[in-house]
Order: structure tokens, then sequence, then C-alpha cells
């Protein structure tokens, strides 16, 4: 079904990379576009952990800066610009469940970052798989790619 839409989780993660690259290369064959998501959220104990957090920090534009750098670092150029970039307050799985509604396809690392790097992703791939209203890929293992020497 061309013309459709292809919603990929992204957290600055390297299994969030190599889920934005498999997305894309799958948008590419199938004529869907592309947005890439990224959550963000205040932990339960914000205050208690983090007391001397300076009034200017502002977690959507960190958000929004990992967006942007994952998809410079993980995409040319020129397929990064057509990227619909959305940046969500809130649990990442769902997130990334309410961005899925009437998507053709929703894509997730198997493993990689909750929030800032706080926790592991495999929750949320678990929770997408089963409560996604579309079909769910999950990027998982190494890629040949990853084999590669520097």
């Amino acid at each position: 079904m061309a013309g459709g839409r292809i919603v990929v989780g992204v957290d600055g993660s390297a299994s969030s990379l190599k889920a934005l690259k498999w997305a894309a290369r799958q948008a590419s064959l199938t004529g869907d576009s592309l947005q890439a998501v990224i959550s963000w959220e205040y932990p339960a104990s914000w205050a208690m952990l983090m007391p001397g957090v300076p009034p200017e920090f502002d977690p959507e534009e960190l958000a929004q800066q990992i967006l942007d750098e994952s998809l410079a670092k993980a995409l040319p150029a020129g397929t990064a610009a057509t990227i619909v970039r959305t940046v969500v307050s809130g649990n990442p799985s769902q997130a990334l469940i309410d961005q899925a509604m009437g998507a053709s396809l929703l894509v997730v690392g198997d493993r990689g970052h909750s929030g800032f790097k706080a926790a592991f992703l495999g929750s949320v791939s678990a929770n997408v798989t089963q409560h996604a209203p579309c079909p769910v890929v999950v990027v998982r293992g190494r890629t040949a790619e990853d084999e590669a020497p520097a």
C-alpha cells in the first residue's frame, strides 16, 4: 500500500539508529512517508534525583536535539530532510502507540534508552508489540554493517 506512513521510535541509542535505518529503507521500498518519534518524561523522583537542575534546562529541547542528531548520524542528509520529526512528552511506549494510529507500520529497536539514557528499551519494544494499532517490526541483533571494520 503505497502512500502510507511508517513510524519509527528514536532515542539516540545504537539500537534505535538501526531501527531508523531499517525504517528508512522500508519507506523507500514502499513509498511510505517516515515519521521519527522521540518522547521524554520527567522521572517520578525528578526533584530528589536532580535538585540542582538549572531553570533554563528544557527536556523537550534536549529530546529534539537527540532526534536531530540521530537522523543526521544514521541517514544521508537528503533522506533525513524528508522525515517528519515528532517530539512527545510522555511515556515512550504510549507515545509510540499513539503516534502509530493510522500508520502502516511501527518500527522500534530491541534495546536502547528510555527517557534520557536511563533504562533499557526492551520494555518499550515488548509493550508496543502487544498494544500497537498497526504491525510492528522490532529490529534486532547485529548487522553486517556492525561487523565491518571501522
